[in-house]
């Protein structure tokens, strides 16, 4: 009973084992590398920052509108003729006018507690336009995080495509090499049959010999690609391993003129450039402001004993006070240095609107070519690979050289690199595209692959 419980047991854990095995297999998507770099890509978390200590800012600002109450208590001791005689009078204790006692007086004790408060009531709206100048940035710092969360996405995706196109690359190199081997062992047969010469047996080692190169040279360009998706994910310790395939897509076509004006509306960081276009504006306007009258209320009410818990007595004062600045000299230079800041962010809105515009047009072309490139290189693929059947046959009915057969490989395989860089190359096309007109969000790379 026993050895067949234990049996069941190891039967289930083996099942655990093979179930987690295959979960840990699973291929690498690219949405999943998307997400990790997100969440853990160091320019992601300070574009988190960023918009946090905007909103903290933004949420500052509203406090100028709260009245100010502050609570004081104060404990004091001394013989100072004026701190004694006033101490006296407010604690309700004076009772001597004799000059001696008014001129050497014994020193005294207070403990006072006081509340006092004040309120701005009117700044010529300077407060208003501060708040509205901090919410703009908070909205500005929340559209820029999106502008470096979507260079994030398609930096993973460059890098995400080139590992699998340096995949296919050491793919190739060993399929070549295999062939090169099987080709020069081969001709060796040949050679010993008499049906080729010695040169061919050279020219197919030479060959062989190439094919290996190649590889060696695939595999580091597999490593370094590594490395770069390894930098775009923020996930230095990631192991190498398989990655879902990205496979040949026809991807929808727009017109350039609704390109442009998708760009126009969705550029996260047009936006946020927009944003603090306004929030300027804004600053403007408080520095004008402040050459406008205030009007602020106070109040103060005190109580002063000659003990923590003895008696005495408590007064209290409240009034309205406005203010205008008659030389603002200051707030002069203030509301210049603001309204040239206004002209420097206009300038970049402006710059940023002919380079997205330039972008969009540069992507749209490039999108077209992609596709273009890639029908041509499906059509290369299949012409060289009959190509090379052809040449074989003929090779081993004697009717072509080894060279005719070598040129015959190098073009095959020179058209798969072709066909795959072609592949991944329209891909990026689209991907380049969407970031261009400020779509290219995790959902929307899903689409690629």
């Amino acid at each position: 009973m026993n050895s067949h419980r234990y049996r069941v047991v190891s039967l289930a854990l083996l099942l655990c084992m093979g179930g987690v095995a295959s979960i840990a297999q699973e291929p690498l998507t690219l949405l999943q590398a998307i997400d990790q770099a997100v969440g853990q890509n160091p320019e992601a978390a300070i574009a988190r920052a960023d918009d946090k200590a905007a909103s903290a800012a933004a949420s500052m600002a509203r406090t100028q509108l709260l009245p100010q109450l502050n609570l004081t208590e104060d404990i004091s001791r001394g013989n100072d003729p004026v701190y004694v005689f006033g101490s006296k009078l407010r604690q309700h204790q004076f009772d001597d006018f004799a000059v001696t006692a008014l001129n050497r007086p014994q020193p005294i004790g207070n403990f006072s507690t006081r509340f006092s408060g004040s309120w701005m009531a009117f700044d010529s709206f300077k407060t208003q336009r501060e708040i509205r100048r901090a919410d703009l940035f908070r909205k500005s710092a929340s559209s820029s995080a999106k502008a470096v969360d979507q260079q994030i996405v398609l930096r993973v995706v460059q890098a995400y495509q080139s590992v699998l196109y340096a995949q296919r690359e050491v793919a190739v190199a060993q399929h070549e090499q295999e062939t090169a081997a099987v080709l020069r062992s081969s001709i060796e047969e040949r050679v010993k049959a008499g049906l080729a010469v010695e040169s061919d047996r050279m020219l197919a080692l030479v060959n062989e010999a190439a094919r290996k190169e190649e590889l060696i040279a695939a595999e580091g360009d597999l490593e370094l690609a590594w490395t770069g998706l390894r930098e775009a994910m923020g996930a230095p310790e990631l192991k190498a391993s398989e990655l879902k395939p990205i496979e040949p897509h026809r991807f929808p076509q727009q017109l350039l003129e609704e390109e442009m004006a998708t760009a126009a509306k969705a550029r996260p960081d047009l936006r946020s450039l927009g944003e603090t276009q306004s929030a300027q504006a804004s600053a403007v306007g408080a520095a004008k402001s402040e050459f406008g009258p205030r009007v602020s209320a106070y109040g103060n009410w005190e109580e002063d004993r000659t003990s923590f818990a003895g008696s005495g007595g408590n007064n209290w004062v409240a009034g309205v006070q406005v203010s205008v600045d008659i030389l603002p000299f200051g707030k002069r230079a203030q509301l210049a240095r603001e309204s040239a800041g206004k002209q420097r962010i206009d300038a970049q809105v402006a710059a940023s609107q002919l380079h997205i515009r330039t972008e969009v047009s540069r992507a749209h072309i490039h999108r077209q070519t992609a596709e273009l490139s890639l029908e041509t290189a499906q059509a290369a693929l299949d012409q060289s690979a009959e190509s090379l059947r052809i040449l074989k046959n003929r090779y081993n009915a004697g009717l072509a050289t080894i060279t005719d057969l070598l040129r015959a490989e190098d073009a095959e395989r020179q058209s798969q690199s072709n066909y795959w860089h072609a592949v991944y190359g329209n891909a990026m096309a689209y991907a380049e595209l969407l970031y261009a007109i400020g779509t290219l969000t995790p959902d929307a790379a899903e689409e690629l692959q």
